[in-house]
């Protein structure tokens, strides 16, 4: 269980189905017919500003584990990466799996409880706990964290679709260095809406927003449905941290 780079990728020896994964994501990454539209995501691809970990099936409570261990090491570490890093988790396919929208986003939040109850760290007392306070986003290891999930089931949405279940962790230190210019912020997020309308076959969800607004809710961005709904109650919760793991 180890931090991956594309270069160290490809000087191990890994599985099929993770070797599959990592070049699945990195041709969405460069496809230059179909562009991505999340322009700071192909940015830090392309630079090799990103780092990537496998952990099994979401079933298996090693998942979580793992991913945690993963996340607090990326942590630690990803201010020395580079401005446009980002943590990419894929997990192992598995028979359990039904493909249907709604039971990825379970698994999703479930991913998301678990993590934060394995994490050692206080939550920052500058961010609320409160997911429906505007200031709020998901934590861990005392960082801020922008969270996207992609999954098989995702149809209509080619934005949110992927072959295997896969997380996208960004830090916000990351992001307010993409954005520091709110000009050039505007003509970046322009751009990217501009591409959602050709890369998804629906409407750009009307939850995606700006963190920071009075309207935006950041967890309702994380798990984007395959139509233009959402939930009307977070399933994120901090329970009570576990001990001896």
């Amino acid at each position: 269980m180890e931090l991956f780079t594309t270069e160290t990728i490809y000087s191990t020896k890994l599985e099929s189905w993770k070797l599959d994964a990592y070049e699945t994501f990195a041709a969405k990454m460069t496809d230059k017919d179909n562009l991505f539209p999340c322009i700071p995501a192909t940015t830090g691809h392309r630079l090799n500003h990103f780092c990537y970990g496998f952990v099994p099936a979401p079933y298996n409570d090693l998942a979580a584990i793992q991913f945690a261990r993963l996340l607090k090491a990326y942590s630690e570490c990803y201010r020395e990466i580079g401005n446009y890093t980002s943590l990419v988790i894929f997990y192992e396919p598995c028979e359990m799996e039904n493909g249907d929208v709604e039971h990825y986003e379970q698994l999703f939040w479930a991913q998301l409880n678990r993590l934060t109850e394995l994490d050692s760290v206080e939550w920052p007392s500058q961010i609320p706990q409160d997911p429906h306070d505007p200031l709020w986003e998901f934590c861990f290891h005392g960082e801020q964290y922008f969270v996207y999930c992609a999954t098989p089931s995702h149809k209509n949405r080619n934005s949110r679709h992927f072959p295997y279940f896969m997380l996208a962790i960004t830090p916000r230190w990351a992001l307010e260095r993409f954005y520091v210019s709110q000009k050039n912020a505007a003509r970046i997020k322009a751009n990217i809406r501009k591409r959602l309308e050709h890369y998804d076959s629906i409407p750009i969800h009307p939850a995606l927003n700006t963190y920071g607004n009075h309207d935006n809710y950041e967890w309702q961005q994380y798990f984007l449905h395959d139509d233009e709904t959402s939930l009307s109650k977070c399933p994120f919760h901090r329970k009570a941290k576990r001990t001896g793991e």
